[in-house]
């Protein structure tokens, strides 16, 4: 009984991160000018990558895929029902995309993280599940769309994806409604972290790694040497300077003057 309860909510969040990150992915390829096909790929991409990859890693055949049927289904419908809304109801998911984001990381971790528990893998394989299965569709979008994965420099992201793993693995949430607080957590969780714009530490090296070109020896020669070229120059106008009275005068300006004009 228990088994039949945990798979149905393994279910239930499966259904749920398919259709967050479908639409997700769908309306990427359409801010991207994709055409129809761009549009299929990136959903699916974004719905499934994630799970695609923490199979390979945790050591499930990639085959199971395709026994996803209905999931494919649910996901085709969802990008289709994207595609052809009206721009201005695009315009009310995109105010609203953090919160339906938030879904699907919240239940994709927690379904990776349940995959991972029931196979018997231990606390670090089921970390990997819960954050590649939450992010990974995420990071393979931004990548196909050209853009720089946001969820690996933005708001904290992938923490709560692992902290949904931790608490699966540490058996702290088990039946169906102990799940769903935990889904309901890890949303909170996300939202609060977008709301507040909660930072991971960081250190950028960008502006160090310019600087540092011009601290090679062969710049600073170069900068040396522009250095005695506007040196030079600038005594030569002076010099220019204190010639130019002799020439317009120049029978007064060898006279010694007299105490007189001291």
């Amino acid at each position: 009984m228990r088994a039949e309860v945990d798979m149905d909510i393994f279910g239930v969040f499966s259904i749920i991160g398919t259709i967050a990150f479908a639409v997700s992915g769908a309306i990427v390829a359409m801010e991207e000018e994709y055409d129809i096909l761009g549009v299929f790929v990136l959903g699916l991409v974004t719905a499934f990558g994630g799970g695609v990859v923490r199979n390979v890693l945790i050591g499930i055949p990639v085959s199971t895929l395709w026994s996803q049927g209905e999931l494919f289904k649910i996901a085709l419908i969802s990008m289709t029902i994207a595609f052809i809304l009206p721009i201005s109801w695009l315009n009310r998911w995109r105010r609203s995309e953090a919160f339906f984001d938030a879904i699907g990381l919240s239940a994709f971790a927690i379904q990776g993280a349940l995959y991972a528990t029931q196979i018997g893998h231990p606390v670090s394989a089921v970390l990997v599940a819960a954050m590649l299965t939450g992010i990974g569709g995420g990071i393979i979008r931004d990548v196909l769309a050209g853009r720089k994965p946001l969820v690996l420099r933005d708001e904290i992201y992938a923490v709560w994806a692992m902290l949904a793993g931790l608490c699966i693995y540490n058996k702290w949430f088990e039946s169906t409604i102990e799940l769903l607080t935990l889904f309901v957590i890890i949303i909170i969780l996300r939202m609060l972290s977008v709301h507040f714009r909660w930072r991971l530490p960081r250190r950028s090296l960008k502006h160090a790694f310019v600087q540092s070109v011009y601290d090679r020896p062969e710049q600073q020669q170069s900068t040396q040497e522009a250095q005695e070229n506007q040196a030079v120059k600038q005594v030569e106008l002076e010099r220019k300077k204190t010639i130019k009275p002799a020439v317009g005068n120049p029978i007064g300006a060898l006279v010694r003057k007299g105490w007189w004009n001291r």
